[in-house]
Parts: C-alpha cells; structure tokens; sequence
C-alpha cells in the first residue's frame, strides 16, 4: 500500500510538471496519462491533487459527467479547507450550472468558508452578495456590516 502511494506521489509530481508542457496537453496519449496520475492523487485523499484535479474537469473536462466530477473533486477540496475550490464552488452556484439553478445562499455557505480559509476576493463577493442580495438570498444589512468589518481586519484598517 505505501509503495502504491508512493508510485502515485512520483507520477502526480511528473503529471503537475508536464501539465504547464504546451506539447504534452495537446497530445492525446500524454493528456490521459496525465489525468490518470490527477485522478490516481485525488482518490488518496490529497486535498490540493483534489482540487488541481477539480478545477481540470470544471474547466476543462469533456462532457457533463466530467464537470459534475469536478465540482464533487472541488467539493471535497473544499470541506476539507481548500480556500479556491470554496471560492470556484461559490461562483458555480452564484451563476447555476446544467443541474442546478443559482442559489445566492449556498454561494454565501461557500463563500464563508473561502473567506475563512484566507480567499482574498470571497469576503467582497459575500459583502456584495449581501448587500444586493441573490437568488434565493435576501439582502442582508447585518450580514454585509460583519463582512465589512471582517475585511477591514484582514486588511489592517480596523
């Protein structure tokens, strides 16, 4: 078992380096080698290979089947602290997918958490989402003064 894991670290580590090769993303054979080394890394339990991975398939993954697997990678990144899949998981369900309608309250959920972990631009996408309100989300005065003031703490002007 440690060996298997070990074998997958190697090939993730080889995969991350030839994912920024122009020539090895637009070949075929390499492109699935690659993603099979992505998605070996991310049934480990690897929260940022999960959330590599996740954001491959949302944004470039071939078909429905490929971006609902994305945003469940995402999903999972993101429970388990990962501040930018939080961050893509709130705009994916601000804007609504295929699946699912926007819904401003779980952008708020995702965006929270985003902020929580240090995501620099979720605090002002919740402080606007509270302000204006959503989908699903009414405008909230209390809930944009807290975000207002939870910025200008990270910010140092508090």
């Amino acid at each position: 078992m440690l060996f298997a894991k070990l074998r997958a670290q190697a090939g993730y580590s080889v995969a991350r380096k030839l994912f920024n090769q122009r020539w090895a993303v637009e070949n075929p054979r390499v492109w699935q080698w690659m993603q099979e080394r992505f998605a070996r890394m991310s049934s480990y339990d690897d929260v940022s290979a999960r959330a590599f991975y996740g954001h491959v398939l949302l944004h470039r993954g071939q078909g429905l089947a490929a971006k609902n697997e994305g945003l469940r990678l995402l999903r999972l990144a993101a429970e388990a602290g990962d501040a930018k899949s939080a961050y893509q998981l709130g705009l994916q369900a601000y804007t609504g997918t295929l699946n699912e309608s926007a819904n401003a309250l779980q952008a708020a959920h995702w965006w929270e958490l985003a902020g929580r972990a240090g995501h620099p631009l979720a605090l002002q996408r919740l402080l606007a989402l509270y302000e204006q309100g959503g989908p699903q989300l009414v405008a909230s005065a209390e809930d944009a003064e807290r975000i207002r003031r939870q910025l200008a703490l990270e910010q140092g002007l508090a």
